[in-house]
């Protein structure tokens, strides 16, 4: 007989006050499960207790590592008063922007036409027909510094929806109504995508560099990788050095920065300030992978192990901290520690000198800048490269690696013994997606053989545990898989599985990248006008369905969709993908076609308008002269190929162009294949590499 434990007392008063949120699996929604706001989560039930009591809804959306929402949850939603008012005029949801970014899209897109400004916590009150006509990010309990607290809007506007109902449901019919014009789009040729509108993006992107801080804008400022993706290709097609010196000054500028996590490696969301000096100090799964891409293609574009190093240290930095045994990757960790944010990261001086010896301590301080934070700690910035250090010290560069890593780990250690921030443990396919396509680029360029063993546990995981039996995906797991996947679940992952494909050659990745990219054409792709919606055809109503085509902190998904396209119709020569990708290009063009803002989406059409190329290998992995031939091809910045490893008759079955291919006179033989004709069969990595060279 099986004894199942009675709860404790504590533990019964506990859950007796928890509110409908304590059943749920996100770490956000859990945070919240204690407030005295009788919070719901987005469901029907939901808002059918608001039409029954005739009381608009109050939709707050935000995530578990998300600083400024612990902030309004601590004065607000945790507040006796401010969880009255708002039960007594609303119907309140929470919602983690990370498992519905649909709905966390929707009605961002409202609070920024409204506003004129996003972020989160996201504030939004509605009808209970979902149609917003309030919207604010944060909001303080009280008034403070001119900006209207909670105390006085919730009176407010239970005053305006009883007394005033119909100002507010006009404003709210207008907004519905601007979103819906914003997403209708004529069809038009998108004839002006050629090489020209490449440069254009160039000059746009150019003429918002830093060129004193590097990085691009001004406070706050993001990393934005694809940015670094784009300079990097126009660099490759035309030669200009410029894009080149704004890549290798803004990498070089974030890793001595204290955006760049110094002690336990890995890169914080985003700098307050225009220098990279104070961040954001959470740590998200997407900026880890995007960055280790930046720097690895940096590396391969320059040479420099500076850029590898950096890799692999944020590469370290997830394998260690951010891995679930089952081989997905978490989420983000806290800006917070112990309530305060930065607090598991600054230093105060007397714990450097306390850990450091004499010498030690004299040679940190000559290495870092340490400056003052708000909050009386010192964020840890570098001064200047290390060759330029060690120059001025008169040392070899590796013997001060060789010192500062000494350092380093003495403060990591004594940092392990903090208490560490909250760590959001959920797996989101479109993250470990990204994570997946780092992993393999890495493992191909550094190389680093457990990095390839890493993404295919990461790969073999979601697609064991997070796909329905219809080979559907689904978005989240934690315990258990759920919510139905979104765009950018298919396409990042697909993304990461090409890659992957092309790191290892084993033929299920690549079979899996073309089964997820039917079914994303199925349910995703709009036969009207072209691109792709964010939500599924058969996924819940909203007020509408998004096309996302800007890039944000992560690329769009139509972005990666059509590099995914052409990539897939490269590897397989399958023309119809082709075609739905100039489709993809089209809406866009007719969604405005503005370069600023959409790099990833300039990379994109960088591969589109060519020269591409395929690169068909015969052999085996175990064969001398592949290796030579992939460390070669991998050693080099070459963004617009694609690799097949033609060994076996499964390949041949996905990739038909490569049936008919034979080795030359047994020996170890590559195809380059350009704009659909395959070059004379090369036996050596210069001959291979002398054919790729003549078709730029």
């Amino acid at each position: 007989m099986i004894e199942y434990p009675i709860p404790s007392k504590d533990e019964y008063m506990a859950a007796s006050k928890a509110n409908r949120l304590l059943s749920e699996k996100s770490p956000y929604l859990l945070q919240h499960a204690f407030n005295p706001v009788h919070w719901y989560t987005w469901s029907e039930e939901a808002f059918a207790a608001a039409r029954k009591e005739d009381k608009p809804v109050f939709l707050s959306v935000g995530y578990s590592t998300c600083h400024w929402c612990h902030v309004m949850a601590h004065e607000s939603f945790e507040s006796p008063d401010v969880a009255a008012l708002m039960n007594q005029a609303f119907i309140c949801i929470k919602v983690d922007r990370e498992e519905r970014p649909d709905i966390d899209q929707m009605y961002m897109s409202a609070a920024q036409a409204m506003t004129g400004r996003g972020g989160w916590p996201l504030t939004i009150i509605m009808t209970p027909e979902k149609k917003p006509f309030f919207a604010a990010t944060y909001i303080p309990k009280t008034r403070r510094y001119g900006q209207a607290g909670m105390m006085e809007i919730i009176p407010r506007i239970k005053e305006l929806w009883e007394k005033n109902r119909d100002e507010l449901l006009g404003s709210a019919d207008k907004i519905l109504d601007y979103l819906k014009q914003t997403q209708s789009q004529p069809f038009v040729q998108a004839a002006n995508l050629d090489g020209a509108f490449l440069a254009r993006g160039y000059a746009a992107l150019a003429s918002i560099y830093d060129p004193q801080n590097a990085g691009f804008g001004t406070a706050p400022k993001f990393p934005t990788p694809h940015n670094l993706f784009f300079l990097l290709r126009h660099w490759h097609r035309s030669g200009d050095e410029n894009a080149l010196q704004m890549v290798e000054a803004t990498l070089q500028a974030m890793r001595r920065g204290g955006i760049y996590d110094h002690v336990g490696f890995g890169f914080h969301r985003y700098s307050t300030d225009a220098e990279w000096l104070v961040p954001h100090f959470e740590k998200m799964l997407y900026d880890q992978a995007l960055m280790a891409i930046a720097y690895t293609e940096g590396h391969q574009a320059t040479g420099k192990e500076e850029y590898a190093k950096t890799a692999r240290e944020i590469l370290e930095y997830v394998l260690r901290d951010m891995t679930a045994p089952q081989g997905g990757f978490f989420s983000a960790e806290d800006a917070d520690s112990e309530g305060e944010e930065g607090k598991f990261y600054v230093w105060r001086a007397e714990e450097l000198k306390e850990t450091l010896d004499k010498e030690e301590f004299k040679l940190f301080i000559r290495l870092f800048d340490v400056q003052n934070f708000e909050k009386g700690g010192n964020i840890l910035r570098r001064r200047s490269a290390l060759s330029d250090c060690a120059s001025v010290l008169k040392i070899s560069e590796l013997d001060l690696d060789e010192r500062l890593e000494k350092i380093r780990a003495k403060l990591f250690a004594v940092r392990e013994k903090r208490v560490h921030p909250f760590k959001d443990d959920k797996i989101l396919t479109d993250w470990n997606g990204l994570m997946i396509a780092a992993l393999a680029k890495a493992a191909q360029a550094l190389p680093e053989a457990k990095y390839a063993t890493a993404a295919m546990k990461a790969a073999d995981f979601i697609l064991k545990e997070m796909q329905t039996t219809e080979g559907r995906l689904l978005h989240r797991y934690r315990g258990e898989a759920g919510i139905f996947a979104n765009l950018d679940d298919y396409v990042f992952l697909i993304w990461g599985l090409i890659d992957l494909y092309e790191t290892v050659f084993d033929v299920k990745y690549l079979k899996a990248a073309l089964q997820l990219n039917l079914i994303m054409m199925r349910h995703f792709w709009d036969k009207d006008q072209g691109g792709f919606f964010f939500s599924a055809d058969d996924g819940e109503a909203l007020l509408l369905r998004k096309k996302e085509f800007h890039d944000g902190a992560i690329p769009s998904g139509n972005s990666i969709a059509l590099l995914c396209l052409l990539r897939l119709m490269h590897l397989c020569k399958e023309t119809e993908w082709e075609e739905r990708a100039w489709d993809l290009a089209r809406s866009f063009a007719a969604a405005g076609g503005r370069p600023l803002g959409h790099s990833m989406l300039l990379c994109s059409l960088d591969y589109a308008l060519g020269p591409a190329s395929e690169i068909a290998l015969l052999g085996s992995l175990q064969d001398a002269g592949i290796i030579e031939m992939l460390q070669a091809l991998r050693s080099r910045y070459l963004p617009n190929k694609s690799v097949v490893l033609v060994c076996g008759e499964e390949i041949g079955e996905m990739a038909p162009f490569t049936k008919n291919l034979a080795r030359l006179e047994g020996k170890t033989t590559a195809y380059v294949c350009t704009d659909h004709v395959c070059s004379l069969p090369a036996t050596s990595p210069k001959e291979m590499i002398q054919l790729l060279e003549k078709t730029r």
